[in-house]
């Protein structure tokens, strides 16, 4: 099932391809860097909500079309807007898609080639994982347009250690894609020939665990990521007792003892 997002303009500005169990929804506005518009927030929220509820789906890819990731927000369609209550309304759809991002059971992939700025970072960082290729390059630039940028900051100060974080805020310099590697923002830098074969290697290696035991923990490992260490170890205890009285868990274990492959229940 393929599936196209309509802006106002009738231009598909996000794209969905369903395959194998991997939803692929791609950013759709080269011309413009994928930028975010309003529209292109919307319909990203809209895709989200419906993967959460599609069992289906193990792993979505988050893509983009043409030469660049995102290049964050459109700021033509944000300076058309100086209104405060629209940037509040603007910001508060964009931090809803990032929440929704963690929310969801599936893990989320970022595929990245070319830039990927402000917002655009902030998408790779509030990913699950990302794989980028050699040429990406990344930057929270709104510093160099007078603009800090507070929200890229949430997840950039939680995938890297502050000073790196702190650096790419106040200069808005753009690292390349060893460095974010080295940094913590993406997981593996591949050529980009090997860009699309990596990120697939990656969810098939997802595919093949139980889909209730992956959403089980990406949903503990957001949630103790908030709490204090005592309070977090609580928690992780009760969740794995808990999934320790699943099938799959009984079925995981009983293969290991038993020298052969697990046969997954919840596939």
């Amino acid at each position: 099932m393929s599936t196209t997002h309509e802006a106002a303009e009738n231009e598909p500005v996000l794209l969905r391809d369903d395959r194998d169990g991997v939803t692929t929804l791609t950013l759709n506005r080269p011309n413009q860097f994928n930028a975010l518009s309003i529209a292109l927030v919307k319909a990203l929220q809209a895709a989200l909500d419906d993967v959460a509820d599609d069992e289906s789906v193990r792993v979505v890819v988050l893509a983009a079309a043409g030469k660049a990731f995102c290049a964050g927000h459109d700021l033509k369609q944000m300076r058309a807007h100086h209104d405060l209550d629209y940037y509040r309304r603007l910001f508060a759809k964009s931090g809803r898609v990032m929440m929704t991002m963690t929310e969801i059971p599936q893990p989320i992939i970022a595929r990245v080639q070319g830039i990927a700025t402000a917002a655009g970072c902030q998408m790779v960082a509030n990913s699950d994982l990302a794989v980028a290729s050699d040429d990406a390059r990344f930057a929270t630039n709104g510093i160099s347009n007078g603009l800090f940028c507070s929200t890229p900051a949430v997840p950039l100060s939680r995938n890297m250690a502050r000073k790196h974080a702190l650096e790419m805020l106040f200069t808005g310099d753009f690292i390349d894609a060893s460095t974010a590697l080295a940094q913590g923002i993406v997981n593996r830098v591949v050529p980009a020939d090997r860009l699309d074969a990596a990120v697939m290697e990656l969810a098939e290696a997802i595919k093949s665990k139980s889909r209730v035991t992956v959403a089980s923990g990406k949903r503990m490992f957001y949630e103790q990521l908030g709490l204090g260490l005592n309070d977090a170890y609580r928690y992780a205890g009760e969740v794995m007792a808990q999934d320790m009285m699943t099938e799959d868990a009984v079925e995981g274990f009983d293969a290991f003892l038993e020298k052969r492959p697990p046969v997954w229940k919840h596939r």
